[in-house]
């Protein structure tokens, strides 16, 4: 017995050594290799796939985002995460956000000659950006009356124009309507999905398609594929919410404060999430649950912020009613979503800590439910986000014994007092919340990273909430800017966001004031090139 196991050792030890020789010497003339990559899209998503490498190998598929600004880092691309697969195809991600990808082939010990190409789901970088339909209605699987129609979401697009043709339009993939075929169009979308009232058109041969718009109605790329819509007038009627999870960043996580989002119903305004500990006793009720621990009203929106800190570790769960005027449920309740929160070590690595910009959210219509909007979705680290969305600077400094001490981060990236200095609060207020923030984290062994605070815009501030925005605001951030300089451990923000005229520059925050998805991905660039801050 003895024997044998010291010979199949023997081979085994032989077998590792001839593939260690194979793949280090290039014997095979593995070195040239190189997947070709194709992608296949089908409108909701897309297939990667590549013919197989001649040698026993398995594959890595690398998901990347385009950095905003190159020289800072001189990497064009960053890394969103890896996978790994022995098939020779993989179904890429719905992120919200433009992605690439590149496929490496990975023998026993070496990589398997080159990586491929850099490839993206648009045709290049100048091509509009054209809305991918998810609801599809053939003859297999018919509308009802009231269906919802549903698109990836547009990167920067605040709004959707959405319409409905009689025949398929003249002008294609076009910025305009069509001016034969138009039978109904509205602007009136603000998420990427719609329920539509078809019983007027019930009898008749119906398409549709929908275009994104940014904050003044231009439009940003074109319309849509049109997709015919066959209908079935018998078909029953399901009147609950949707839950709006089509377009998620790898890994999803909840921020602290939970914001909870889905599409709306037809013409209904009033809503009421509830967050559960355990499952609702029935699905699609209309009866709150007796495991409800939490809910809140919600008008005029598609989305609801949680007003409190989710820490207690464990699975959650959550739901959307619609309301009428008197409290009553309209239709059932949508399905349940779940979270999870995760059981936090003695302490974390990193986390990041402020207002809304921390938070997340951009372009008016998304909230920090779209991780394609925070920052902390394109650090090379994973961070904790302890952002509060109307924080000022001085409600960010109360918080901090409540949301940041229970996990005493080894690093905390703070950036607070943009919504201060938009209202007028004094530099000396500011630099006073700043001081508590270091010497609360200097007592507790947390390394305070700065951000400088960035320019606003109070032109697009005022176009986006009708608020004006304090006469010396610059003067203010000029002064906590110095301050922050002066720190043993910051990062200057400032100096990458201004346009021509010394304002926030548009195309990084339309609203003025909360950077939309490439502000994000250059503020975390720019943290990203300063890793050596960081204690590790």
């Amino acid at each position: 017995m003895n024997k044998f196991i010291a010979f199949s050792c023997t081979i085994l030890y032989m077998t590792l050594l001839c593939i260690f020789f194979t793949e280090s010497t290039d014997v095979l003339s593995l070195k040239e290799l190189q997947p070709e990559v194709l992608i296949n899209e089908d409108g909701e998503s897309g297939t990667l796939a590549w013919q197989r490498l001649p040698y026993p190998c398995y594959y890595e598929v690398e998901i990347l985002t385009k950095n905003p600004d190159p020289s800072i880092d001189h990497e064009q691309y960053h890394l969103l995460k890896k996978e790994y697969t022995f098939k020779n195809s993989f179904k890429t991600p719905s992120t919200g956000v433009p992605t690439y990808y590149r496929i490496s082939g990975h023998g026993m010990f070496k990589t398997v000659g080159k990586p491929s190409k850099i490839i993206t789901t648009q045709s290049s970088d100048d091509t509009p950006f054209v809305p991918a339909l998810i609801s599809h209605y053939d003859i297999t699987n018919p509308a009802n009356t009231m269906p919802f129609l549903i698109w990836h979401t547009v990167p920067g697009g605040v709004y959707y124009e959405l319409e409905l043709l009689s025949h398929p339009p003249e002008n294609p993939n076009g910025i305009v309507l069509s001016s034969q075929y138009s039978l109904f169009s509205t602007r009136s979308v603000f998420t990427n999905g719609w329920q539509a009232d078809l019983k007027e058109f019930a009898y008749q041969k119906l398409f549709w398609r929908v275009r994104a718009l940014d904050f003044v109605g231009n439009p940003v790329g074109v319309f849509s594929n049109a997709e015919e819509i066959h209908m079935d007038i018998h078909a029953p009627l399901v009147q609950k919410p949707i839950i709006n999870n089509f377009d998620r960043m790898p890994d999803f996580a909840q921020p602290l404060y939970p914001v909870y989002n889905w599409i709306p119903l037809h013409n209904i305004s009033k809503y009421e999430v509830e967050l559960l500990n355990t499952p609702p006793e029935e699905e699609n009720n209309t009866e709150p649950s007796s495991h409800r621990i939490w809910s809140k009203i919600a008008e005029d929106a598609s989305d609801c912020y949680d007003e409190y800190p989710r820490m207690a570790p464990g699975l959650y769960y959550w739901r959307v009613r619609a309301l009428d005027s008197n409290g009553n449920t309209i239709g059932v309740y949508s399905d349940s979503e779940q979270f999870t929160v995760a059981k936090s070590p003695l302490r974390v690595d990193y986390a990041t800590f402020g207002d809304s910009i921390t938070h997340g959210g951009g372009a008016l219509s998304y909230s920090p439910a779209n991780l394609e909007y925070s920052y902390q979705s394109y650090l090379d680290f994973p961070a904790l986000n302890l952002g509060r969305s109307g924080d000022t600077s001085t409600t960010t400094a109360e918080r901090f014994d409540t949301d940041v001490l229970p996990y005493r981060p080894r690093n905390l990236i703070i950036l607070c007092g943009s919504n201060s200095i938009r209202a007028g609060t004094p530099a000396s207020t500011i630099i006073h919340d700043i001081i508590t923030i270091r010497m609360k984290c200097e007592a507790n062994d947390i390394r305070p990273i700065f951000l400088t605070l960035m320019p606003i815009n109070p032109t697009n501030i005022m176009q986006a909430f009708n608020t004006e925005t304090a006469d010396d605001w610059r003067e203010d951030m000029t002064q906590v800017n110095a301050f922050i300089r002066k720190q043993p451990y910051y990062i200057d923000l400032e100096p990458y966001f201004y346009d021509n005229q010394g304002f926030m520059a548009t195309q990084y925050a339309t609203d003025g004031l909360h950077p939309d998805i490439k502000g994000k991905q250059l503020m975390a660039q720019i943290v990203n090139a300063h890793k050596d801050l960081f204690r590790h």
